[in-house]
């Protein structure tokens, strides 16, 4: 199954989830006691807050996979088939930090590219570093965005 696919399932599973809170919430409120609806109303607070996070993620996802299809169409999406892997199919450590130290130094020449920030967000992915790799995509997507208003 895709991994957009599983995404749909998870997130329509997390809306059922999210629409059976809120409605919990609202029974609290309809008790008419004070801690009722003071329950209530803390009860649906979390299903908004779901709901951003949803939609945050969703806008983000596809905003990046709208940079990757730009940049595949322009033939620079990053390659890794040749690094050698690890048996559970990840990239072997030592071949990700050297790749990584080679889109390090791609992007310090071209430091106002999205297209070298993606490739190096892809880099921290690929060494392990989640937060790293979130954050250098998004000064891509903000470059990307800051080009097309151009």
């Amino acid at each position: 199954m895709k991994a957009r696919n599983v995404a749909l399932v998870m997130t329509t599973a997390l809306v059922v989830y999210l629409v059976l809170l809120g409605a919990r919430g609202v029974e609290l409120i309809a008790t008419g006691t004070g801690v009722g609806i003071a329950l209530g109303v803390g009860v649906l607070v979390l299903p908004l807050l779901g709901l951003w996070m949803v939609v945050a993620t969703w806008r983000s996802g596809t905003r990046i996979q709208h940079l990757a299809r730009r940049l595949d169409a322009e033939g620079g999406l990053p390659d890794v088939a040749d690094l050698p892997r690890r048996p559970s199919g990840r990239v072997d450590r030592a071949a990700a930090d050297a790749w990584f130290e080679e889109r390090r130094a791609e992007l310090e020449q071209h430091p106002e590219d999205w297209r070298y920030w993606y490739r190096l967000a892809h880099a921290y992915d690929l060494a392990g570093d989640r937060r790293r790799a979130r954050a250098t995509m998004r000064k891509a997507l903000d470059l990307e965005a800051a080009e097309a208003a151009r």
